[in-house]
């Protein structure tokens, strides 16, 4: 693997790092890890990479990577970088003929988005996306449960993340300054929060439930002063078919530290798993005590256990499931490299129509909340 981004003291490039490396089938060779050169070749430094494969432009990697043999220059690009840069790296590696790892959101826009897509397409390069908490092997599980039916007919969705480390600007004194980039509307888009978790939110309901969404009524907030972008957000959804669902992002939620959790709510059913404790999940019935399923054990279905490390007792979390949407992706490039068919079942990590309904999703909540919460389509 390539890298772009994740340089010195990025917390979500070592996290990626760690991820690919963990099953110890995918290298890190060569990468550019900063806008600035010098940066990017200290981080290189950091990895023990050959000077010669760290670059001073992801410009200059992608062309001085795709003219190597195959075999000896990168089999795809994992892109950690800035919203603004999403669009821009990847178009520059697909079209240099290398397959494309990206964080999400997918771009900077629903338009650059698209216009990815299209790049996509035409390149027929594998493209995944790293909304990670769908590589959790409770949440396979709880996906498997659905489409086995076991749920019954979907009627209610309610997916939530709730973080609090932004509550401590509030103690600070407002000066306008912009500390964090994602707070940045020329670099984060139309959306600080909504683009940076609730996407996650948004895709965990979709991945497990299968519902795609229809619009959305939204309620965007900016509690920080001095900051123009929204740092929480409650959102009404309507799915095609009827199902209706709560989604709810903030960053102001003070005491809660990474509490992504979801309910899905059926005829015959419902399941319920919390990211801070994603070894378990919760199966309810009308007239039956609830159950807990747990992660590692022979009931769990096939769905779980090819994602599973450990034996039971042993807890699996963030980084593992980091490291499923790495394997899944792997998978494809791997077969799309030696020329292999796909699985009839495909693949299962997030693609670039995940990416897609991210950004429709966040723009959708946006134009909602500026016209008084009123029901807003998503664009496709």
């Amino acid at each position: 693997m390539g890298m772009v981004g994740g340089g010195r003291g990025a917390f979500i490039g070592a996290v990626h790092r760690m991820a690919a490396n963990l099953d110890g089938k995918i290298e890190l060779i060569a990468g550019c890890f900063s806008s600035d050169p010098e940066k990017s070749k200290l981080s290189g430094q950091d990895f023990f990479l050959d000077p010669s494969r760290v670059y001073s432009s992801y410009e200059e990697m992608a062309a001085k990577e795709s003219v190597l043999p195959v075999g000896e220059r990168i089999d795809f690009v994992s892109i950690v970088a800035r919203n603004d840069l999403h669009y821009k790296v990847a178009k520059a590696f697909l079209e240099a003929g290398i397959h494309v790892i990206c964080e999400k959101p997918l771009a900077f826009s629903l338009e650059e988005g698209k216009k990815l897509r299209e790049v996509v397409q035409q390149s027929g390069m594998v493209f995944a996306l790293t909304h990670n908490y769908t590589g959790y092997p409770m949440v396979k599980e709880a996906r498997a449960m659905v489409q086995q039916g076991k749920l019954g007919r979907i009627l209610k969705v309610v997916a939530e993340y709730p973080q609090g480390y932004a509550i401590t600007a509030l103690k600070e004194q407002a000066d306008g300054a912009i500390s964090n980039w994602r707070m940045d509307p020329s670099v984060s888009g139309v959306s600080n929060c909504i683009g940076d978790i609730g996407t996650h939110a948004e895709n965990l309901a979709h991945y497990i439930s299968g519902l795609e969404l229809e619009e959305v009524a939204a309620e965007l907030n900016t509690f920080i002063p001095g900051r123009t972008l929204d740092d929480d957000g409650s959102m009404l959804v309507r799915y095609k078919g009827g199902a209706r669902g709560v989604i709810y992002a903030s960053q102001i939620s003070t005491g809660d530290e990474n509490n992504l959790n979801i309910r899905i709510y059926g005829t015959e059913a419902s399941l319920e798993w919390h990211q801070e404790h994603p070894n378990e999940l919760i199966v309810k019935f009308a007239e039956q005590p609830r159950q807990v399923w747990r992660r590692g054990n022979s009931y769990n279905g096939p769905e779980a256990a090819k994602y599973t490390r450990t034996p039971f007792g042993h807890p699996e979390a963030f980084i593992e499931a980091f490291a499923n949407i790495y394997v899944a992706a792997s998978e494809a490039i791997t077969d799309a490299i030696l020329g292999n068919p796909a699985p009839i079942a495909g693949y299962d990590f997030p693609t670039i129509e995940d990416g897609i309904t991210g950004m429709a999703f966040i723009e959708a909540a946006v134009k909602s909340s500026k016209n008084n919460s009123a029901w807003t389509k998503l664009e496709s």
